[in-house]
């Protein structure tokens, strides 16, 4: 192989030639150098990454050959065929000649640049590169499968794993405890990853059939109640039932022992008890309960063990028994053995209920075999696993995957443990990979020992989700790096089973190609498509099996994360990652995708009986995927302050309940469903039928929004400010860390706790805070019952379609929560058309007018009715002669009140005096309200009804004239106390009637 020169010679040499000679006058190394000279100047249409040159070039006689290899950055660009044809086109052009007889071939990363277009990028199955594909063999049943639930066209069958950055973990050199990174703009790098995987990504996946594996903790509860043989009444009753012939017995194996934690290191608490077994039957002979004992009313992960056999049945059937009915699974117990398996996510009310729990039966297909029972987990807990004397003291969830694999029964020297617990931050992102490699077991297991059994789950993809570090002071995003590995670390590129290592490069392209797309088609034109690298990370080339590294912006970059504090953003992203996994499995299985679709809009419903509601909704449509079409319909309903059930499926959108009790609140939420799985579900509508009621109100639900904190920059600060405004995140948030407290864009990064510009506060981490859960019309119609007056909800997008009108119904109750003008990042307002959640936009303005002109009776509530009507971007004199003619009132400031303490100031409204509580601090269970606003009565028109005790701003206006109005400058929602919501709603009612 003949070597070029120096990259100073090559240029020199280039730029005197190329003005002299003819291609025909020069070398063929001439014409090379020439050529490099002009890929790496930019000299050519052609977009290389930056500094692609050609590293060395040989000529094969024998098969008349030119093969030019080009040096490693040039590998980092994407190939397809449109661009490696003009790859070809402008080297024959400028190095080829008439004489030398010779083709040329390209390399980049060691391989024919055409293998390296990603199979689906190809135009033709007939050019797909055979070694990057799925071998097929016979796969086991799934090993869990919700019943009613397969999306053939979606990810049914597939198991991949995800994980989620680092975590808190323990510091021998420091003695500590502490994050792996900075924190910085509100947040850290152990945490807002999973502000993609668990809240989006993850249940994406699982809506396309997939069972999804984290090697990290993903219930954010901070209580569990663990169930078990060997402890039967520590955080609950375990019951067994048999019958003759059906008695249970202990398995071979050991099993799952709660034992008394906190643990040791290594201690492995699926090795210090026993599991329980009992042979199968066509009906049911034999079962066990598992009964929690619940510490408080919530959501809890509902996760399952067993031991694994192959004389077990693939069938075992689990019902989970929960606030909202019961749901059913069948698990294939002859894989998986030995460790927590996450079933689903349910509502469990507080204390012991023997009707509420999980029970296994022996009922199966396959009788004569055996089924076996472990313990049973509800929720995610504390940390139990000591270190140097100590645990985190923190909840499993923030934790690092090394410590939750312990309590997951993981071996330790084949997992999670490699250097005699002297490095947790090395084994920890060891452990990811390997995690993975021991779900899969032989050949495919850890590479400590591939031919350890495992548990024999065959993997399909493995995702670790990162952000990166960098600083650019340009007006632009890091943006996206993927990374993957061609070869494992003993330089191996082939897969155990010896499928090439190049399909990670495919599965990486495809993805990072889907996210930058989406972001550059929804939010940012010119987000910037970083490297494609090949690079032996850990977490890139641990997995024997496909998988990918993701960088997706940089943390430290101010820009960047405006976009990943954007709960839109972070949708938006991880639906591009389910649906490029999506697309890279179907490839490699051969198979046509369907993308799942876009939740539905335009809910409303209403009573077509005394006791009939019927709901309706329009499909969303997904200009980026023409396959997202919804098919069919899930409609759930929860009564009362119970839970969803389990659905009932529709073909039409619409969907008729003819069951409405008097005194009771219904709700329901849709998702739409086709051939590739489910959407995320819709916001929810409530109705109640109140006993001898004559009017029914109607709750029309226009709070939509969600949004990142507000940020602002000069050419000496920035950050993110939560007192103007916290932002609302989408149901909840589990990254927030503190309150930016260093501004300074100068400030430089010294140390993990001195990390410069973006350096945050710690107070609040570990916190999960509440946002919009879409659920607020229950609050609203709840308070309207208690009162006597029946209710039905309707989104605003309804109102604004004139599909529903306010003109008939005698009362409206209007919910704007925190709705107001919101513009993305690196947006410039007067080049958009339309904000989102504008508060009153001009469809709503005309429906009020049309309302108000009827002489109806309106209540308005939210913290920006009048910000967000005459304090924004595009206020006009128009906004402002609407809330003085209609509304009836003068905005006066926002910020209005810190404590939330209102007093009534009208007798007409209540007796002077008489005092509310609205909520204005982060928690988990109602949104931080942090700028109400203070609205003042049109002198001689409105009154004042409700002043901040702080400072006696008017707090409420009220009107009564031709039609009836009632607006607070606060969220209704927020009061603080049911009873004190109940009241309140009632001096509404009476004030307008």
């Amino acid at each position: 192989m003949k070597k070029l020169f120096s990259l100073i010679l090559i240029l020199l040499f280039a730029a005197g030639c190329s003005s002299q000679l003819q291609k025909e006058d020069m070398t063929l190394e001439e014409r090379v150098m020439l050529f490099s000279d002009n890929m790496l100047t930019g000299k050519y249409d052609f977009d290389a990454p930056r500094g692609a040159r050609v590293d060395t070039f040989e000529v094969k006689m024998k098969d008349n050959v030119l093969a030019i290899f080009m040096n490693k950055r040039f590998g980092y660009m994407p190939f397809r065929e449109n661009n490696v044809e003009k790859l070809y086109e402008i080297a024959r052009k400028d190095i080829i000649t008439e004489n030398d007889n010779l083709k040329l071939q390209f390399y980049a990363n060691g391989a024919p640049v055409e293998k390296l277009i990603p199979n689906f990028f190809r135009s033709s199955k007939d050019t797909y590169d055979v070694s990057k594909l799925a071998k097929k063999v016979d796969r086991p049943v799934p090993l869990i499968q919700r019943e009613g639930e397969k999306y053939e066209n979606g990810l049914y069958d597939k198991n991949v794993i995800v994980w989620h950055s680092h975590g808190w973990y323990y510091s021998r050199r420091s003695d500590r405890w502490e994050w792996q990174r900075a924190r910085l703009f509100q947040t850290v790098e152990d945490l807002i990853p999973m502000a993609f995987t668990v809240p989006y990504i993850i249940p994406m996946m699982e809506n396309a059939g997939a069972t999804v594996f984290v090697p990290r903790e993903r219930d954010l509860n901070k209580t569990e109640a663990v169930v078990d043989n060997d402890t039967p009444d520590i955080n609950g009753t375990y019951k067994e039932v048999s019958s003759d012939g059906f008695e249970w017995s202990n398995c071979d194996n050991p099993g799952f022992n709660y034992g008394e934690p906190p643990y040791e290191a290594n201690f492995n608490p699926f090795l210090d008890g026993t599991a329980r077994k009992v042979k199968s039957n066509t009906t049911e002979t034999a079962s066990v309960i598992w009964n929690p004992e619940i510490k408080e009313t919530s959501e809890y992960a509902v996760y399952v063990s067993w031991q694994q056999d192959d004389n077990n049945v693939t069938d075992a059937h689990y019902t989970v028994y929960h606030e909202g009915g019961k749901t059913e699974f069948k698990v294939n117990q002859q894989i998986g053995g030995g460790t927590w398996h996450y079933l689903g996510s349910f509502k469990f009310n507080e204390g012991l209920n023997l009707l509420r729990g999980v029970k296994l039966s022996n009922k199966s297909s396959e009788p004569g075999k055996y089924v076996t029972a472990d313990a049973v987990r509800f929720g995610g807990g504390m940390g139990v696993v000591k270190r140097n004397g100590k645990t985190s003291g923190r909840p499993k969830f923030v934790e690092g995957s090394r410590y939750w694999l312990q309590y997951a029964g993981m071996p330790d020297t084949l997992v999670y443990s490699f250097n005699d617990n002297k490095n947790d931050y090395s084994d920890d992102y060891k452990s990811r990979g390997e995690y993975a490699n021991y779900l899969y077991g032989a050949p495919f297991g850890p590479n400590v020992n591939r031919d350890v059994k495992g548990l024999g789950i065959p993997m399909d993809a493995s995702i670790a989700f990162h952000t990166d570090a960098g600083i650019t002071r340009n007006d632009t995003t890091v943006g996206t790096l993927l990374i993957y590995s061609s070869t494992d670390l003993d330089s191996v590129n082939t897969f155990p089973d010896g499928v090439s290592r190049q399909t990670n490069r495919d599965y990486a392209d495809i993805m990072q190609t889907q996210i930058v797309e989406d972001i550059m088609a929804k939010y940012d034109p010119a987000w910037n498509r970083r490297q494609l690298m090949d690079a032996l990370y850990s977490e890139a080339f641990r997995p024997n099996f496909p998988g990918v590294l993701i960088e997706l912006l940089s943390h430290q970059n101010f820009l960047d994360m405006q976009f990943m504090l954007d709960p839109d953003f972070r949708f938006d992203v991880s639906r591009a990652i389910y649906k490029s996994t999506l697309k890279y499995l179907a490839t490699q299985y051969d198979y046509e995708y369907v993308v799942q679709p876009l939740p539905v809009d335009h809910f409303y419903g209403e009573f077509t009986d005394s006791n009939v509601v019927k709901l309706a909704w329009k499909p969303v449509v997904d200009t980026l995927e023409e396959t997202a079409n919804a098919d069919k319909f899930i409609v759930y309903t929860r009564v009362n302050n119970g839970g969803f059930n389990n659905g009932t499926v529709t073909d039409k959108p619409e969907f008729v309940f003819e069951d409405i009790k008097a005194g009771n609140i219904y709700s329901f939420k849709v998702e739409a469903v086709n051939k590739g799985g489910k959407s995320f579900p819709s916001e929810i509508l409530s109705f109640g039928i109140a006993e001898n009621s004559t009017d029914t109100a109607l709750v029309i639900n226009g709070f939509d929004r969600v949004a990142a904190p507000y940020y602002f920059e000069d050419s000496t600060y920035g950050g993110f400010l939560n007192s103007i405004d916290n932002g609302v995140p989408y149901k909840y948030d589990l990254g927030f860390t503190g309150e930016q407290n260093d501004f300074l864009l100068s400030s430089k990064f010294l140390s993990n706790d001195a990390p410069g510009h973006g350096g945050s506060y710690a107070d609040e981490e570990t916190n999960i805070i509440a946002g919009n859960t879409f659920d607020f019309p229950y609050i609203h119609g709840k308070a309207l019952l208690n009162n006597g007056c029946s209710f039905v909800s309707v989104s605003d997008e309804s109102i604004f379609s004139n599909t529903v009108s306010m003109n008939n119904y005698k009362l409206v109750d209007l919910i704007l929560g925190e709705e107001k003008e919101t513009f993305k990042p690196r947006d410039i307002p007067e080049e958009i058309e339309k904000p989102q959640y504008e508060t009153f936009p001009t469809e709503l303005r005309t429906a009020i007018t049309n309302y108000t002109n009827a002489g109806g009776k309106l209540f308005i509530s939210g913290a920006y009715i009048g910000t967000g009507l005459v304090k924004t971007v595009r206020a006009s004199k128009a906004d402002k002669e609407f809330a003085k003619d209609v509304l009836k009132f003068i905005w006066n400031s926002n910020h209005a009140s810190r404590k939330g303490d209102v007093f009534i100031t009208n007798d007409t409204f209540d007796s002077i005096d008489n005092t509310y509580k609205f909520n204005t601090s982060l928690n988990k269970d109602i949104y931080c309200v942090e700028a109400a606003d203070a609205i003042s009565p049109v002198h001689g028109e409105s009154v004042s009804l409700m002043r901040y005790t702080e400072n006696s701003y008017n707090a409420a206006v009220g009107y009564k004239g031709d039609y009836s109005l009632v607006l607070l400058g606060f969220p209704f929602e927020t009061v603080l106390d049911e009873l004190k919501q109940t009241e309140l709603m009632n001096k509404i009612l009476n004030y307008l009637k």
